[in-house]
Order: structure tokens, then C-alpha cells, then sequence
């Protein structure tokens, strides 16, 4: 591009006659130095000069049909972006800056397709939370000095009833207003995602089990008074399983938590259960 905008005195406003100018001065190089050599010692040979000015008006003529078809498919191009260029390039004022424009755009037209892509690949699109493989980006995105807290895995309880009884699209409403008040009631620092289903799980960064456990129990009492949903009359709960995280591979952390979620749906749902005792909802 500096180059090109160096050059820009030189037929400013045709690109074919710029080149071709480069062009013509650039091949006959060999030629204009032949003279001169010839000159300064005397010694030019009329049959070498007119050999070598034939070969380099036919390299010339050569390299002008090649940039000529080059330049055709350029052209085309131009034709299609033609008058969509950028206002804040250069004023160059030929086909250049037009394509330059075009470029520029599908760049950034492909960029925000990347991004869209990485969001629809770690995102649930229901709940608006992250989804497992996002989750697991997260975490794996960690600091090490920043890898330790607490993991749960949390079961909305006998949302299969929901979905049966009231409908997918009730059951669908129930996942997002979960997601929502497990995202409200956790900290900025925490990390809640889906984890498939009617399952979540959610990082506690650097709290003790005790403090998680806390946590948990105190959106468990929200949900009783102020229900997200009601099946057989009763509101829905959820069971949840904990498991401490010290910073090795999380997938034990999780494991050990996914166990505790077992044991709590085994002792009666509605409650959370440590790996290690079952500790009440109160």
C-alpha cells in the first residue's frame, strides 16, 4: 500500500496506465543500460542493439497482455463494491480502494461470524447461561492460583411431572427462570451453566463447602417463597450435590459431586448432599 500510494503521481487516476508505465521503464532497464555502456566505451554492436530492443519490446508487449488479464477479474470486482467504498481511505480514486473496502468488509463480516459461532458453541441458547462446554472453557481458562472453590451439580426436581403435566413449553420457561435466579442470587465471581437437561452446575470461586452450601440453601428457601413454578401444588425444588474443588482436574471434583446428587435424590429430593454427609435444606 505505501508503494501503491507513492506511485499515486504517476497517473492518478488509471491503474492499467500506472502499471504499464512501471512497467515499460522496468523492462527496458537492460536496454537504456546497454546504451549507456555502449556509449561511455564505444563498443555498441548494431545487431546485439537491435536484438536486445526487440526482445525487450517483446517482454514488454508479454508482460502488458499478462497484467492486462490480471487486472481483468480485479476490474469485476471493482464494478461489484462500486461505490461502497470506505470514506475513510485514502483518496486514491481507482479500483484500489474499492477493493480495499470490499476486503475490509468481508473481514470484518467473517470476524462476527467467528464470534457468533464461538458464542452458539458455548452458549445455551434456552437459558442464556453457559452451556457444558462452555463452562468447561471456563474453568480450564482459570489462573492456577485461581483453581479452588466448590462445584455443585444441581437436578430440578421431577421436572419430567413438568414437562408432562403442564407441557414442553412450561417446562422450557421453568429452565430459563431457574437459570435466572441461580445467576441472581450467585456471585459475579461464580460461574452457573447447564449442564444438560434439567441439570446445572455452578463453580463457587474460592468458597469453603460450608459457605456453598449456604448459598445453595438460601436460593432453595427463595424458591419456596417465591415459587418459579408449582406441580401438584406444591412448588418446584431442586436437589444438589456438592463436591470441594482444590485445583487438580475438575472432572473429580465433578464426578464426586454428580455422587452426592445421586445420594440426594435417593434421600427424598429437595436438599443438598455433600460428598460426605447430606446436609438438610432449612
Amino acid at each position: 500500500m505505501h508503494f501503491y500510494l507513492a506511485t499515486s503521481f504517476i497517473f492518478p487516476r488509471s491503474l492499467r496506465l500506472r502499471l504499464f508505465t512501471l512497467c515499460f521503464v522496468a523492462t527496458h532497464l537492460p536496454l537504456l543500460g546497454y546504451c549507456g555502456w555502449g556509449l561511455a566505451t564505444g563498443r555498441i554492436a548494431l545487431t546485439e542493439f537491435a536484438v536486445l530492443t526487440l526482445m525487450t519490446l517483446f517482454g514488454t508487449a508479454i508482460a502488458l497482455i499478462g497484467m492486462g488479464a490480471l487486472l481483468n477479474p480485479i476490474h469485476a470486482l471493482a464494478e461489484t463494491f462500486n461505490g461502497k467504498a470506505d470514506a475513510a481511505l485514502p483518496e486514491v480514486g481507482d479500483v484500489i480502494q474499492t477493493l480495499y473496502a470490499g476486503v475490509h468488509r468481508a473481514a470484518s463480516t467473517t470476524r462476527a461470524q467467528i464470534d457468533d459461532l464461538h458464542v452458539a458453541a458455548h452458549e445455551d441458547p434456552l437459558t442464556g447461561v453457559a452451556n457444558r462446554r462452555g463452562f468447561l472453557a471456563q474453568i480450564d481458562a482459570l489462573p492456577h492460583d485461581q483453581r479452588r472453590g466448590c462445584v455443585a451439580i444441581i437436578d430440578i426436581d421431577h421436572f419430567k411431572q413438568v414437562n408432562d403435566q403442564l407441557g414442553h413449553d412450561e417446562g422450557d420457561r421453568v429452565l430459563a427462570a431457574f437459570a435466572d435466579r441461580l445467576s441472581a442470587q450467585l456471585r459475579r465471581v461464580d460461574r452457573v451453566a447447564r449442564w444438560g437437561g434439567e441439570e446445572f452446575v455452578v463453580f463457587f470461586h474460592g468458597a469453603a463447602e460450608d459457605e456453598a452450601c449456604w448459598s445453595l440453601a438460601r436460593i432453595a428457601n427463595q424458591m419456596r417463597l417465591d415459587p418459579i413454578g408449582r406441580i401438584h401444588g406444591r412448588p418446584i425444588s431442586f436437589s444438589a450435590g456438592l463436591s470441594r474443588w482444590a485445583g487438580d482436574a475438575v472432572d473429580s471434583a465433578l464426578s464426586a459431586a454428580d455422587t452426592a446428587l445421586y445420594d440426594a435424590k435417593q434421600s427424598g429430593r429437595d436438599r443438598i448432599c455433600r460428598a460426605g454427609p447430606v446436609v438438610q435444606m432449612v
